[in-house]
């Protein structure tokens, strides 16, 4: 089955090509750097430590390991990989150059043989659940550890997986370290042919994550300055169809709470414009954080339009809604509002983080809700209630404690395979 996985690597070589040079028509950034996913451009290195990260989820859930690895192995080349620019955009604006980014190189071996010539990882720590079956390879011909992170794989993908069993139990034959979310992660690893001496559960290293130590302030000073003394609701990172669904919230709100400002933030960049240019033809009166200046009395709506601010914009709201949940895209990190202490809500569609979703709707930290009503009268019900919307606060808060623990025990693992 590896033949034919690398014969049709090489036959899909030339549309992967065409894929990223059509993205690039509408987003310039992804034909920033495009050599990288083929082969061309990797920094040259010695003895790294790899991190992928596929996306911004993911890096910031990465935060607190790559701190940690650049504390204790001073000196190591620190590499980064992501799939997408806004992945490559958050590395850069919380590392600079404390830390070397490439983008992922692309499955046919010889670009895969290039990035480990260049780039020489001594350890590959990946993630949550991305499967390369070439690069995983590459890591064990060569006696490089390579360890999943947060590994998790759901009981939909286990049957998907199976489908490819043989090249899938090949793949985990390398000498790979699951370091599952949960036990049922693991099991699901086990039953796909990983290897029980190397399978253990340490938990969700998003749970270790880390905001600044100011962030409190400056949200409060941040509130102050652009929005004065008027309540503020986020819906943050928002995908395509639920910007409409929002601002018809916010439009209902506004009948019972006329002074109430929306933050919205898109999750991609390219769309800013579009998203403005929308809420203008609601009727809508926007400010957008670009436009430098703070929102009048008559401002309904204010665009998060810069990268790297999220956390900042959570830290100068009152009620968090966390979007790509309400349209089918899984939801988005539940975590750093919670971090901060804000009450959440979250649409339906919570599947990419469902373990940590449920946990916090069973637990009474966050509420779902499903269209444009239901998100007014839950923004409107903890408006109307400080005693509950601080109660869903202190619940998240709690969770997060509790479960914090993982990044220890993930570097307890790590230190052998690198000394």
């Amino acid at each position: 089955m590896r033949i034919l996985y690398n014969l049709l690597t090489y036959v899909l070589f030339l549309p992967y090509i065409g894929y990223w040079l059509v993205r690039g028509i509408t987003n310039r950034s992804y034909l920033q750097r495009i050599g990288e996913r083929i082969g061309i451009g990797y920094p040259r290195l010695e003895r790294s430590i790899w991190i992928h990260a596929v996306s911004v989820g993911e890096v910031v859930a990465a935060v607190p390991l790559i701190r940690a690895l650049a504390k204790r192995y001073p000196g190591r080349p620190l590499l980064v990989t992501t799939v997408t620019p806004t992945g490559a955009a958050r590395v850069a604006s919380i590392f600079g150059d404390d830390v070397h980014h490439t983008y992922i190189p692309f499955e046919a071996p010889t670009v895969v043989n290039r990035f480990f010539s260049a780039t020489n990882p001594e350890i590959a720590l990946v993630l949550e659940t991305e499967i390369w079956p070439n690069l995983y390879r590459g890591c064990g011909v060569r006696g490089i550890p390579l360890v999943l992170v947060s590994a998790r794989i759901s009981p939909k993908s286990v049957r998907s997986y199976r489908r490819l069993l043989p090249l899938f139990r090949e793949t985990l034959s390398h000498g790979i370290i699951i370091a599952a979310q949960s036990e049922a992660d693991a099991k699901r690893f086990l039953s796909l042919g990983a290897a029980p001496e190397r399978t253990r559960v340490t938990g969700n290293i998003k749970f270790d994550v880390e905001l600044p130590p100011d962030l409190s302030d400056r949200g409060r000073e941040l509130h102050a300055e652009l929005f004065g003394e008027r309540p503020v609701w986020i819906a943050a990172s928002t995908h395509e169809g639920e910007e409409e669904i929002v601002v018809e919230a916010q439009r209902m709100l506004l009948e019972t709470h006329p002074d109430l400002l929306l933050v919205l933030v898109p999750r991609h960049p390219q769309r800013f414009a579009a998203v403005r240019e929308m809420v203008v033809k609601q009727g809508m009166s926007v400010v957008s954080r670009t436009d430098g200046e703070p929102c009048s009395a008559d401002t309904q709506v204010f665009l998060g339009d810069t990268m790297g601010e999220l956390t900042l914009f959570y830290a100068a709201s009152d009620v968090a809604f966390v979007a790509g949940s309400l349209v089918p895209i899984g939801g988005h990190n539940l975590l750093e509002p919670a971090a901060l202490g804000l009450p959440l809500l979250s649409g339906p569609y919570i599947f990419n983080a469902q373990e940590i979703a449920d946990m916090f709707v069973t637990r009474g930290a966050c509420k779902l809700v499903r269209d444009a009503a239901e998100l007014a009268a839950a923004v409107d019900g903890l408006l109307s209630d400080p005693e509950t919307a601080s109660r869903l606060g202190a619940a998240g808060r709690e969770i997060l404690e509790r479960n914090r623990g993982s990044l220890a025990r993930l570097m307890a693992m790590i230190e052998p395979l690198v000394a």
